[in-house]
């Protein structure tokens, strides 16, 4: 163990190496000194979004796989508040149409004030198909978990808005009760493209959803016989 480097190097040398030293830690680690004891807030314009997560095709088991249809009606997905909503129906439609033919169960939810009435008629619910009617977390307060043990379902295709909403706080419900967790991104949507962008992020790194969840598209799903 060196106990004296000024002694060892001299203190010429001394000085000159760490004034390296501080020189590299602040040209490669420039955010720990300057923004330490700043707020995100503070430096909220310096913030870099990271790359886009990938998206992966996935093939899912129409037995043990459902899928949530969540808040696509009247109130949510109209062209006032979110025309990206309205965008994406046919899409969810498309996937709902495929999911149908594979005998997959399809559950629906609507927001506090919507009824299964309000469901546009793109993708209503058909007879037998149950909907559940809670905030953002469609687990809470609700029977989906109990339809889900029912059909002894495992994993989940998720579509809907707000995906800041209820997409992100549904995945997360479904993932901490150890679902597979397989999300769209051309099928949940917002009204701004940030809050897109953010939930694909945290639901791909936040803990409790990151190592259960997918990104995917609607057409790279593939649902065996």
């Amino acid at each position: 163990m060196i106990r004296n480097p000024k002694r060892l190097l001299g203190r010429g040398a001394f000085q000159s190496l760490l004034c390296i030293c501080v020189l590299f830690v602040v040209t490669f680690f420039p955010f720990n000194i300057a923004h330490a004891e700043q707020t995100v807030i503070d430096i909220w314009s310096e913030v870099k979004a990271p790359d886009p997560p990938e998206l992966k095709p996935v093939k899912v088991d129409p037995k043990t796989t459902a899928l949530m249809i969540l808040d696509i009606e009247k109130l949510t997905t109209n062209m006032e508040r979110r025309p990206r909503a309205v965008a994406s129906v046919p899409k969810i439609q498309e996937l709902l149409i495929k999911a149908r033919n594979k005998g997959m169960f399809v559950v629906y939810s609507t927001t506090g004030r919507g009824t299964p009435a309000d469901i546009l008629p793109e993708v209503k619910p058909n007879e037998g198909e149950p909907v559940v009617k809670s905030s953002v977390d469609k687990f809470f307060n609700t029977d989906l978990e109990k339809y889900l043990v029912e059909k002894v379902i495992k994993s989940v295709i998720i579509v809907g808005t707000a995906a800041e909403g209820a997409v992100l706080h549904t995945a997360t419900g479904a993932a901490m009760r150890s679902l597979e967790v397989i999300v769209p991104v051309d099928g949940m949507s917002s009204s701004t493209l940030y809050a897109e962008q953010y939930v694909c992020w945290h639901l791909v790194n936040a803990p409790g959803s990151r190592n259960k969840t997918t990104l995917t598209k609607i057409d790279m799903i593939e649902i065996s016989d």
